[in-house]
């Protein structure tokens, strides 16, 4: 076979791969910056994942009495413990910016950016309180002696595996706080108006990705 022929069954074979490549865009309706969105929220799974069933692992295996919930994560007011109740703050504020980002990417659609904007401060506020008490809630642990490789309430994985799981979602959401203030910043100022605010969800999707596994955390660590 001559090198024109082959070059010509070439071209046609990448001609061909080109528009059945176009044909599946067109079918699905899938744009590339939701599609890589998705990948790296699957990925995300399944690292989380991993981390839950290694946390579940230490505490099954463990010898040590694991540390009570209703106590090391208790805060006193009036003299009074009260179980939980900054865990409960925290469940809420990360649940009530899901909802604010849910609103905010519907009026993206709808074009309206001054409340696509304002929606999305809302959120990332909701998420920068959400880091704030977390950080509290680390700097209690850790002036009560919790440490990764100790701890003075029982078994010793405790610390190592809380401040891993808990550190990496709030890595998760304070990353998440930047990304929405990027996005706001562009919606303010126009950047979006010609090509659509598919990107409000974008960054609703990985917003609503970190406020899920929140819910899995505080399970895990809060509840059982």
């Amino acid at each position: 076979m001559s090198d024109a022929a082959t070059g010509e069954i070439s071209q046609e074979g990448m001609d061909s791969l080109v528009d059945d490549f176009s044909s599946d865009r067109q079918a699905y309706h899938v744009p590339w910056g939701k599609a890589m969105m998705w990948i790296f929220l699957v990925s995300d799974t399944f690292i989380f994942s991993c981390f839950l069933v290694g946390y579940l692992h230490a505490r099954v295996t463990t010898t040590q009495p694991w540390p009570p919930q209703s106590e090391i994560f208790a805060l006193s007011f009036g003299g009074d413990p009260i179980p939980l109740i900054l865990i409960a703050l925290m469940t809420f504020v990360l649940i009530t910016s899901s909802g604010t980002m849910a609103m905010a990417v519907n009026y993206g659609y709808r074009g309206d950016k001054v409340k696509t904007f304002w929606l999305i401060c809302v959120t990332a506020v909701f998420g920068a309180t959400f880091v704030g008490m977390q950080m509290f809630e680390w700097s209690k642990l850790i002036a009560e002696g919790v440490r990764p490789w100790t701890n003075p309430f029982g078994a010793t994985q405790f610390g190592s595996v809380f401040f891993m799981v808990t550190g990496f979602h709030g890595l998760h959401v304070t990353g998440g706080v930047i990304y929405l203030i990027w996005v706001a910043l562009r919606v303010r100022r126009g950047h979006y108006d010609n090509k659509g605010f598919e990107i409000v969800e974008i960054v609703g999707l990985y917003w609503h990705f970190v406020d899920l596994v929140w819910v899995f955390i505080f399970a895990f660590f809060y509840l059982l």
